[in-house]
């Protein structure tokens, strides 16, 4: 005779198994989809250890799958990730983001001559950016116009990844990180790109995808040239250190960071 004990041992175990199925189908998906660092590509191990196997990170090719980004153990259906605070981190200013979309790549309007700035006024502080408009005058005029429409004000910071790329990927209003603007645009500033600490590249989705989603890299990373670099960091990199030391929500080495980073307002100035 079944008790009432087992019956609800088995019928929890019988969720479980069903919640795992979902949420393995819906990563699977997600890894397909995801902007940063190349959804559609598949890169074999590079020097030192980083590589990117369909859009998910894995520090060493010799690792199980497990060491993919996958909730831990104990994350489970029943003990569901809960946010903690962040020391440094206030809640992020009301608004929402307000996710226009347009048909084509904005008039060029920066001049490639000229010296640029961004600053990202985040909920965990701000990160002030230089930005390169002379290697890279399609994407700096792109994140000018898209800022100037505050475009990424109040759009979370979805994505972490703690092991082997160090990342923090914004810029999607939909925080899913298959969002974007509308249009397109092409690659540009990749010979020889490198992408150490404080560097700021955009995240794609295969060669010519650039949209809206960027990346701000915090720690050494090592990538294959295929993400436009298009600023480096002046201020702030403490900032993204402590966000990363925090973790992600699932305890993972990739996933939506445990501090809840949100742009509050992202602006740029010339000179």
């Amino acid at each position: 005779m079944v008790t009432s004990e087992q019956r609800r041992r088995q019928l929890a175990r019988e969720k479980y198994e069903r919640q795992a199925e979902r949420r393995a189908e819906a990563q699977k998906h997600t890894r397909r989809r995801n902007a940063i660092i190349g959804a559609a590509l598949a890169v074999v191990v590079l020097a030192g250890g980083g590589a990117l196997i369909g859009g998910v990170f894995d520090s060493d090719a010799k690792k199980t799958p497990s060491a993919q980004a996958a909730p831990t153990p104990a994350a489970t259906a029943t003990t569901p990730a809960v946010r903690k605070a962040v020391d440094g981190c206030a809640a992020p200013a009301d608004g929402k983001p307000n996710a226009k979309q347009w048909a084509a790549e904005p008039a060029m309007t920066v001049d490639a001559k000229a010296a640029y700035t961004a600053t990202l006024d985040t909920n965990c502080g701000k990160v002030t950016i230089a930005l390169d408009a002379a290697k890279a005058p399609h994407t700096v005029n792109s994140f000018a116009f898209l800022s100037g429409e505050q475009y990424f004000d109040h759009v979370k910071c979805h994505r972490l990844t703690t092991d082997g790329i160090f990342v923090l990927q914004c810029g999607d209003p939909t925080g899913s990180g298959s969002g974007g603007p509308g249009y397109q645009f092409a690659d540009e500033n990749l010979t020889g790109a490198t992408y150490p600490a404080g560097t700021v590249a955009m995240a794609n989705a295969g060669a010519g995808t650039n949209g809206s989603q960027f990346f701000l890299v915090y720690k050494d990373t090592q990538l294959p040239p295929s993400y436009t670099p298009f600023g480096k960091i002046t201020g702030g990199l403490d900032v993204l250190t402590k966000i990363a030391a925090a973790g992600t929500l699932d305890g993972g080495t990739d996933g939506a960071p445990m501090a809840d980073v949100t742009l509050n307002a992202v602006t740029t100035a010339k000179g």
